[in-house]
């Protein structure tokens, strides 16, 4: 039997779970049910085979893309867990976003001034774009920004592509900001949580369609622990422990 949400699995074998197919969220079912349509449509109606038989595959990839599998979230209070799933294609020193800095009216305090260590994930289209929390705190700040739709890859798309700024305030103070960037295919950023909203580490936030990005500011003082070119799984990879620091290197075999 698979674990449900909440379930506590632990490294001396507490708990139960097995692989099932993962769910499609429902955000995506109404595209996978629209594409299934048409490719039954040119398939059996039309008689078009050669055009038919790839688009019922191509179905088959809309439905995958919204899948939404279970996560098991690491129960450290100090861990920073990864809001998404990919890539990690760039670890560079930045100003946090303006939008994450400047005090915005509502009285919640934003992040300091000064260079802190961001990490970006790239996510393809072959990966879950379920986004989650990187930390347990209450949304503070909920900022969207439209703009171009450049290939989420490049460093300039922080600034000029589509994008979402959240930032969660932890019972401590710590906060931690992460921006939704939407991509080159990716044509909406779908919010899952609103200012005000209490999150446990690991709970969904939101999703991006189709192939995106997710950066995320770490607090001053506190070094990645994942490495460039690393694979990461939203919810369960710990890209950071607050306050750690340290030089960590890997090598491509």
């Amino acid at each position: 039997m698979a674990a449900m949400a909440g379930d506590i699995l632990d490294n001396r074998g507490q708990g139960d779970a097995g692989w099932h197919w993962p769910a499609i969220h429902p955000e995506g079912r109404k595209f996978g049910l629209i594409a299934t349509g048409v490719s039954l449509a040119v398939l059996f109606l039309l008689g078009w085979d050669i055009v038919g038989w790839p688009l019922l595959a191509l179905s088959a990839g809309v439905f995958a893309f919204f899948r939404d599998p279970e996560r098991v979230v690491p129960q450290d209070a100090n861990a920073i867990v990864a809001p998404a799933d990919g890539l990690v294609s760039s670890i560079s020193q930045v100003e946090p976003p303006p939008e994450l800095q400047l005090d915005d009216g509502s009285g919640s305090r934003g992040l300091s001034s000064g260079h802190v260590t961001r990490v970006s994930i790239f996510m393809s289209v072959f990966d879950v774009h379920i986004n989650r929390a990187p930390v347990s705190g209450t949304v503070t700040r909920l900022v969207y920004i439209p703009g171009k739709f450049m290939n989420a890859d490049l460093d300039k798309a922080s600034e000029e592509n589509e994008r979402q700024h959240i930032l969660i305030e932890r019972s401590d103070g710590v906060a931690i900001g992460f921006t939704q960037i939407a991509g080159l295919v990716a044509r909406r950023i779908v919010p899952f949580i609103k200012p005000g909203d209490m999150l446990a580490a690991g709970q969904r936030v939101g999703l991006i369609r189709f192939g995106s990005r997710v950066d995320v500011y770490l607090p001053a003082g506190t070094d990645s622990k994942v490495l460039l070119g690393q694979k990461v799984i939203a919810g369960e990879t710990v890209l950071a422990e607050i306050g750690q620091q340290g030089l960590l290197e890997g090598r491509v075999q």
